[in-house]
């Protein structure tokens, strides 16, 4: 009897078939995501337009991105807290470099994505290096951060006509070229933005899920012991999560400020707990329990099409955290509570 019961799992898998709480778990998010589509619809047709879905795909698309970087230092078993002040040191950066340091959008872009990866290349030395743990290191880095980017302009948002601290004026402009990053569309529908966050889906979903160092990055997450007796660089690896951590929030940084046009001083005041929420929810994307790319981009659409709905049915904003922190949890429990009674 005992081995006919360990055969039932062979016998499923051969036939194909899934059972109902497995077919639910996995498809948990897309049936609440549905849900949320047909009942914004319903209360607001003007939801279901075009030109509101293309917004909601713009709005997202930097907690998408940043929210990528974030699963790429889950995977390794990390946690980078730094992504929100990275993006928005990135938003002060590239507005400083344009408007008070005079540079263009082609010389602006390199130097915050490099600002980007230098903040992840500290996150990993104080990680590997000095040993620190991972949410305190990046704990640090935030703090740090979130002060000194308001130093070169004394606290002051930086717009066209910024007076410095020394009484003069700046006399640069944002570059009509970096502003189309976060403004301008292909083929007259698809927001940039968009592209971009498909592109770094896609490239770390391959890199991920198809190459040798995607397969050492969660062996480092599971079993970070065995992964370095296998012969894999566990310091290389998570200096690679984190580098490219910091890079992804620089690119996030970059388009919001693309879009406003300026350095706003509480630009990134959201980034990180949506990012983090993006990831999150992306465990629960088709039943894999593990950080993954795509789960994460689902994620951050499915957080996107809740608060816009919420916007336009006229929703408190003071309620909107606590809908979106109920609707997580019950993503979460429904993919891992199902799980749980099955076993």
């Amino acid at each position: 009897m005992s081995e006919g019961t360990v055969q039932i799992p062979e016998r499923k898998a051969v036939d194909g078939a899934i059972s109902p709480r497995e077919f639910i778990r996995r498809g948990a998010v897309f049936f609440l995501l549905l849900a949320l589509v047909i009942i914004f619809s319903i209360a607001q047709p003007a939801f279901i337009n075009v030109n509101n879905l293309m917004s909601i795909l713009q709005a997202v698309s930097v907690v998408a991105i940043i929210g990528a970087g974030v699963t790429v230092t889950l995977a390794i078993g990390g946690f980078d807290l730094s992504v929100g002040a990275v993006a928005a040191s990135s938003v002060m950066a590239a507005s400083y470099a344009m408007i008070v340091l005079n540079l263009n959008a082609y010389e602006t872009v390199p130097l915050v994505l490099v600002f980007g990866a230098i903040v992840g290349l500290v996150n990993a030395l104080l990680i590997v290096r000095l040993k620190v743990p991972d949410l305190l290191a990046t704990l640090a880095t935030m703090f740090l951060l979130t002060g000194l980017q308001l130093i070169p302009t004394a606290g002051r948002s930086i717009s066209v006509g910024l007076i410095l601290p020394d009484g003069t004026t700046a006399a640069g402009k944002v570059d009509p070229a970096f502003l189309a990053i976060g403004r301008s569309s292909v083929f007259g529908t698809i927001p940039f933005p968009v592209i971009l966050m498909l592109i770094v889906a896609f490239v770390l979903y391959v890199l991920t899920e198809r190459t040798r160092l995607g397969r050492l990055l969660y062996a480092t997450g599971g079993n970070e012991a065995a992964t370095r007796l296998a012969g894999a660089n566990i310091a290389r690896l998570k200096t690679f999560a984190y580098v490219l951590s910091g890079t992804l929030a620089s690119l996030g940084g970059i388009i919001v400020t693309a879009r406003v046009g300026r350095g706003d001083v509480s630009s990134g005041a959201s980034l990180l707990m949506d990012s983090v929420a993006a990831s999150l929810i992306g465990f629960a994307v088709l039943g894999l329990r593990r950080p993954n790319v795509l789960g994460t981009t689902i994620g951050a659409v499915f957080v996107g099409v809740l608060l816009n709905g919420l916007t336009m049915l006229n929703a408190p904003y003071y309620t909107q955290d606590f809908i979106k922190g109920a609707v997580l949890v019950g993503a979460l429990a429904l993919t891992y509570g199902i799980s749980r009674s099955k076993a």
